[in-house]
């Protein structure tokens, strides 16, 4: 039992270190072509200039919470250096901020009209007040409730992970054309991800 819970743990870093670097290749990519995303965009939102600006904050900044936030459940080493947590906790939540704010304007532009407009709206606005509370509760030393916001949180920033999962498993195994499969994922991306969040709580009674 403790090898396959390792085993899934070193799964769990796997994705959230690769998919926190991704967004750090876009300027790469760019250089020979645009890529996927960017290439379904229309010419008027690639012109835009605060669409732009918006979106490089919402990916570099939302990797940055990717990369820092998953450390912060490892409880000996939480402990040992407690110190550290915090100062990687405040990075976090920062980084949260300013990429959920910045991607709350990027939803707007959402491909697939209102329905995926609404569901990367919803998510935004998820992770900006999960990742408030957690910060203000452990302001208030009320370490119990901390835990449980930044597990909500941090299944909210996964949400980067699993769009990247079921986008391809859509498209490629079922067979979906993209807006029709990017309609279903920018819901599907992240409320089970926060059903999980709620069940993992109740389990542990976190």
């Amino acid at each position: 039992m403790k090898f396959l819970n390792g085993l899934g743990w070193g799964f769990f870093v796997f994705l959230a270190i690769g998919v926190g670097i991704y967004p750090w290749f876009y300027v790469l990519i760019d250089q020979f072509g645009e890529n996927a995303l960017l290439a379904s965009k229309t010419p008027e939102i690639l012109a835009s200039q605060i669409w732009n600006v918006q979106f490089y904050i919402h990916i570099f900044l939302g990797s940055i919470a990717m990369l820092t936030g998953w450390s912060q459940f490892m409880k000996k080493f939480r402990n040992k250096n407690l110190n550290f947590h915090r100062t990687l906790g405040k990075v976090y939540v920062i980084a949260v901020i300013f990429s959920g704010l910045s991607g709350l304007y990027v939803a707007y532009f959402a491909n697939g009209g209102i329905v995926a407009q609404l569901g990367f709206s919803g998510l935004a606005l998820a992770w900006l007040f999960t990742t408030s509370k957690a910060y203000l509760t452990i302001r208030k030393k009320q370490v119990d409730e901390h835990k449980k916001w930044m597990l909500r949180s941090y299944a909210l920033t996964w949400a980067a992970v699993t769009l990247r999962i079921y986008l391809p498993l859509f498209e490629g195994v079922l067979g979906m054309e993209f807006i029709t499969a990017y309609v279903i994922i920018a819901w599907l991306c992240w409320v089970p991800n926060l059903i999980w969040a709620e069940w993992r709580i109740k389990r542990l009674a976190i």
